[in-house]
């Protein structure tokens, strides 16, 4: 790192969990993030303050006037612009250090395996449990660590799927599909028809970079545990969560 590196990201060289040896870990670091929305624009912001190397974020949608409640990242300028492309913008003001690359796409499955292979880490940062699904099978599949968020009204959840390899197969950890089989059932909620808590957004967003930010480091993340926010009462429930033996994305049977 160069003199201005060392003291735009010193308050993180301070730490002793971080010094310089963990902040060049963020440095050499490749995220994608999928989903430039209320999620994704705190989770973005925050990863690309904290000097991550280059930072891949995709989404396929405009800037809408309803969305700027709660999508920090995008302005009211930014109406009817794409918001990968707002959304990068909006990244390279906050810290021009940082390489962000727009993508202006609605991934498939085959897109996602390239995307994902190509990453360090993966922040879900989506709406919709088919697009999870595919994130959680691309992730699944080159070994890469996931981030998943979802928030909606004043309830939100978060949690983190390390999928690296371990020497103890048995204490690998689970899959978002694990949590949530893909042969589920699930009612799809929309913040269009539901609404949602704006800070409660920021309130995910954030964890979920503090989540790849950590793992990225070597810290301890929230593997193997699903955290529950009721915004209303700030009161959180911890879920610990188990592999599947039986799952159909990264049980025994399919490996």
């Amino acid at each position: 790192m160069n003199d201005d590196q060392l003291l735009r990201y010193s308050r993180h060289i301070l730490l002793d969990d971080i010094g310089i040896e963990g902040q060049q870990r963020l440095r050499d670091a490749r995220v994608l993030i999928v989903g430039a929305g209320g999620l994704g624009s705190p989770a973005a912001m925050y990863l690309v303050a904290s000097g991550i190397g280059q930072l891949a974020l995709v989404d396929d949608d405009t800037v809408d006037l309803t969305n700027l409640q709660r999508q920090i990242l995008h302005g009211t300028p930014d109406v009817g612009v794409l918001k990968a492309v707002s959304g990068a913008n909006a990244l390279r003001r906050l810290n021009p250090d940082v390489e962000v690359v727009p993508i202006v796409e609605r991934v498939d499955a085959g897109r996602l395996t390239t995307l994902v292979a190509a990453s360090d880490v993966v922040l879900d940062c989506t709406d919709n449990f088919a697009t999870r699904h595919a994130i959680n099978r691309a992730c699944v599949a080159a070994s890469v660590p996931l981030v998943s968020g979802a928030a909606i009204r004043f309830d939100g959840q978060i949690a983190s799927f390390d999928l690296r390899p371990v020497a103890d197969d048995e204490q690998r950890a689970p899959c978002y599909a694990c949590l949530f089989p893909e042969s589920d059932e699930v009612e799809e909620v929309a913040c269009s028809t539901m609404g949602v808590f704006a800070p409660l957004t920021g309130i995910v967003g954030a964890m979920q970079a503090a989540e790849a930010a950590k793992i990225l480091i070597g810290l301890p993340s929230l593997s193997g545990r699903l955290q529950l926010l009721d915004a209303r009462s700030m009161e959180w429930q911890t879920i610990v969560l188990t592999r599947d033996p039986a799952c159909a994305v990264c049980g025994n049977a399919t490996r």
